[in-house]
């Protein structure tokens, strides 16, 4: 995980450090959750008013996430993010991870195998962080055979 370079340096960079491992830990765990349509810990994790944004402009809310991994509409065989991908930016109250994520499985009867990039909004609430917002790329192109 990277974490945000522009922090200051001192007890403020330590608590922002801190911040980073949590946040980078606790999205690790909401994909985790995800390919395991794991409602309970999805909703542990999400907020109440969260909204995620997929890159051909659909949105969801936190209660239609929640029914898709209840009907487990999709069957993951992998929902990880890449290997040293994920930078995590912590601004006070509020962090943002980005990396990039392969997803691999069968939606709706179809195969699905795509890799794409995230952004997800963590906000520090009185219960710990919760995730607020997220927004996802289209799936990236295919990368040529070698």
């Amino acid at each position: 995980m990277k974490t945000n370079p522009e922090q200051p340096p001192g007890a403020e960079s330590a608590t922002a450090a801190e911040d980073a491992r949590t946040v980078a830990a606790l999205d690790t765990q909401f994909q985790a959750a995800v390919k395991a349509n794991d409602d309970a810990t999805m909703d542990r994790i999400l907020a109440d008013g969260m909204i995620l944004v997929i890159g051909n402009g659909r949105t969801f809310t936190k209660a239609e996430q929640l029914e898709e991994a209840r009907q487990k509409q999709t069957i993951y065989e992998r929902q990880e993010e890449e290997e040293g991908s994920q930078t995590v930016r912590v601004w006070g109250d509020t962090a943002v991870v980005t990396a990039l994520l392969w997803i691999k499985g069968v939606r709706g009867g179809s195969p699905i195998d795509y890799r794409l990039w995230f952004s997800d909004t963590y906000i520090r609430t009185p219960k710990g962080w919760r995730y607020a917002f997220g927004q996802a790329s289209l799936p990236l192109p295919k990368a040529p055979a070698k």
